[in-house]
């Protein structure tokens, strides 16, 4: 198996747990995995973007055009990071309902205003990150791991916030699966 996975947002949307989960997915199952941190801004709320590949890679950084999936926790850090991305990959970003898309060339796109979800009491902010990860669970196909998997990760991660983070990542699988 080989996948790249950009997750791209700001300082404390939970860019970096992410690529944690999906570690311990990897080492769960034995499989060669390498991520990058790209810390930066971080703690200002600047830009954040981490790469994992899992598989037999020797480098951490995703090239330009190799990148299986994106998890873009906000718009425009997806666009941003969009040249990452291979055609034939899939993008799921938290954009608001009215934000228009330059049309993209990729099989698989799909947006969801989690910021309103958020604001809406649907689940805490703190949850963006596991939610735009339940989102992306449904729309690629492709995605690496299988659901418990993922819920297992989440509970070895942080095993006190466990319970919430996965009634979130159902949940985001839930409203993915109504919006088909």
């Amino acid at each position: 198996m080989k996948y790249q996975i950009v997750i791209a947002g700001f300082g404390g949307q939970g860019v970096v747990f992410l690529v944690k989960v999906l570690a311990i997915c990897a080492g769960n199952r034995n499989i060669a995995f390498l991520g990058t941190e790209n810390h930066g801004m971080s703690q200002r709320g600047g830009a954040v973007s981490c790469d994992i590949k899992i598989g037999d890679f020797t480098n951490p950084v995703i090239d330009k055009n190799q990148a299986d999936l994106m998890i873009a926790l906000e718009r425009n850090e997806g666009l941003r990071n969009v040249a990452y991305l291979k055609l034939d990959a899939t993008m799921v970003t938290n954009a608001k309902d009215k934000d228009d898309y330059p049309a993209l060339p990729f099989k698989g796109f799909a947006k969801v205003d989690a910021f309103k979800k958020a604001e809406n009491g649907e689940f805490p902010i703190q949850g963006l990150n596991v939610y735009m990860l339940g989102f992306a669970l449904v729309n690629d196909k492709k995605f690496p791991f299988s659901i418990e998997e993922i819920k297992t990760a989440i509970t070895q991660m942080n095993a006190k916030v466990a319970a919430q983070n996965i009634e979130i990542l159902d949940k985001a699988m839930k409203d993915a699966k109504e919006l088909k």
